[in-house]
């Protein structure tokens, strides 16, 4: 199944090993035997946001960011990511489950930032501090582990989200056609909160 270029048979590889990697994401999909490409990503639904919500999330950021002095990935998830998906999951009828952990095999095992799981969707998230690229490649993995995952009932797309607090980027797996999109577009924290919010709760929402 493996490369062998690529994974060492027989080594025990973390999900925050496949961040550490200078492979590209073609590259790793493809030692797990997934297509990948880069398009422009279309979203379940194309809801109207409140705009409420969406000043309440930009007011927050914008009376508490001057005081914040920590750059970290802790603070970030703190101050940036967690005011957001406490949001969502009161929007919708989705459960958030953090730091969650999994172990399939030598390859496929680690800690998952966040997973978001509503009655039919299910969303992987990593916050790295940086770098869009290599963090990719992580929550790739990450969505590649949930998709071997007979524990949880998944849906037929697993979506995930990469943010470094300031930037976020989606993605999603379509587990029958073994297939990795990664959206073309990025989405900036607090200005795109409107589309944030609107991409998480098409999402996440149970299609009528």
């Amino acid at each position: 199944m493996m490369k062998q270029h690529l994974l060492i048979e027989g080594k025990r590889y973390s999900f925050s090993d496949y961040f550490n990697m200078s492979a590209t994401a073609e590259e790793i999909s493809q030692a797990f035997e997934y297509r990948f490409q880069l398009t422009h990503l279309v979203y379940p639904h194309n809801l109207i946001v409140d705009p409420s919500l969406v000043e309440k999330i930009q007011s927050f950021y914008y009376r508490l960011r001057p005081r914040i002095k920590s750059h970290s990935e802790i603070a970030k998830r703190e101050f940036m990511i967690a005011p957001l998906l406490h949001e969502i999951i009161l929007a919708v009828e989705a459960d958030l489950n953090i730091e969650y952990p999994i172990d399939i095999d030598n390859y496929l095992n680690g800690v998952i930032d966040y997973v978001l799981q509503s009655t039919e969707k299910l969303i992987v998230i990593e916050a790295k501090k940086g770098d869009l690229d290599r963090g990719f490649n992580q929550l790739m993995v990450e969505m590649i582990a949930l998709d071997h995952y007979e524990i949880i009932e998944q849906p037929p797309i697993i979506y995930g989200a990469l943010t470094i607090g300031e930037v976020w980027r989606f993605a999603q797996l379509e587990r029958q056609e073994k297939r990795i999109t990664q959206d073309l577009n990025l989405f900036r924290f607090p200005q795109d909160v409107e589309a944030l919010l609107a991409i998480f709760l098409g999402i996440l929402k149970p299609q009528n």
